[in-house]
This record gives C-alpha cells, structure tokens and sequence, in this order.
C-alpha cells in the first residue's frame, strides 16, 4: 500500500507491503488538527503498527501461537481485525447484512485460529475491510452519523465505532509486541 494523495482513499498511514512482507511505514498522527482528521490519523497509525509487527516473517512464523493451547498469533490477530472492521463498519456503521469474514455462524473466534491461514490471505481480507472502512467513513456526513449494533441493542456514533477501533487495536498492538519479540526479539513499534 502506498499514500501518495492527501485525500482519505483507503491507503493513508499505511506504506509498504504488508501483504507480501515488504516493510510498513507509519504515518505519524498531526499533533495539531480537527477532531474527524486525528480520529482518521491515529487509526491508521495503529492498523500500520499492526502491519509493521508482522514485517519480514514468514507464514509459520505469523502462526506461530503465543502459548498454546491459545489460539493468538499475529495471523489471528490480522484475522481478527478484518472482522472487527466488517463489523463495526460495515455492518453497524454501513447497515449492510454480510456475514463475519470468517464464520458464517457469527462465531467471532473462528478468525483467531489461523493454523491454515497463509500471510496472503489474511492481509488481502484485513486489507479489503480497511478499505470498505475508510471508504464508509469517509462518504459519512459527520462523526454524529449512527448505525445500530444489534449485539448491544444500542444505535452508535461514527465517533463511537472509531474511538472503540482506536482501542481494539492499541490493545491488540499490545499483543503484537509481546508475539513479534517470542518470535525474534524485535521489540518496540
């Protein structure tokens, strides 16, 4: 992926090739701006983060679990965030009916387990539902836009599902950092 435009296309803060292992830059967030610009920012700050952790390693590295007979890896965890963004966007935010990515049960935890999941695959699918995401947002009229989240029961702002994506994956950059340094002692991100 790369970001050569200054509009939000569905490539912002994110350059390399995640999907192929290539190395992922990161797009540090504006220390000053409006609030839909450092919303938009620190997402992509993150899911870039997500990308840069998994650099360099091969498919059974990205496998590789943190201590079985857990299922989280930083395949899984790339599944996962696939998910989350169909979910939050397009399902609640973009009200469209289309099953989890990978369960057509809504069995959230189907994408953890990735024992047969190859680099390719999982960023292709991460990567289409970072672009259905940017996109939703993007064509939104404002932050205050709702969308109903049947699970709560509850209708959710823009601004909510974003902030909610902010924290999803700072807390499972966390989890990268600790898998990526069991794999080879990279740390920091």
């Amino acid at each position: 992926m790369t970001t050569e435009s200054t509009e939000n296309t569905g490539t912002e803060g994110i350059t390399g090739t995640a999907g192929t292992g290539g190395t992922t830059e990161r797009i540090g967030p504006p220390l000053v701006g409006g609030e839909r610009e450092m919303l938009r920012a620190f997402l992509d700050y993150h899911r870039a983060t997500l990308a840069m952790k998994c650099d360099g390693l091969s498919d059974e590295e990205l496998r590789r679990q943190s201590m079985p007979p857990s299922t989280l890896s930083l395949l899984g965890l790339v599944r996962h965030l696939a998910e989350v963004e169909r979910t939050w966007f397009r399902r609640v935010v973009g009200g469209e009916t289309v099953p989890l990515v990978y369960s057509d049960q809504d069995d959230y935890q189907v994408a953890y387990d990735a024992s047969g999941a190859t680099r390719s695959e999982a960023f292709a699918a991460w990567e289409a539902e970072v672009a259905h995401s940017r996109r939703i947002e993007r064509e939104a009229e404002s932050l205050d836009v709702t969308g109903h989240n049947a699970r709560w029961g509850e209708d959710v702002s823009l601004r909510l599902v974003m902030l909610h994506l902010i924290h999803e994956y700072a807390r499972h950059n966390g989890h990268a950092d600790l898998l990526r340094e069991g794999i080879d002692g990279t740390v920091g991100a």
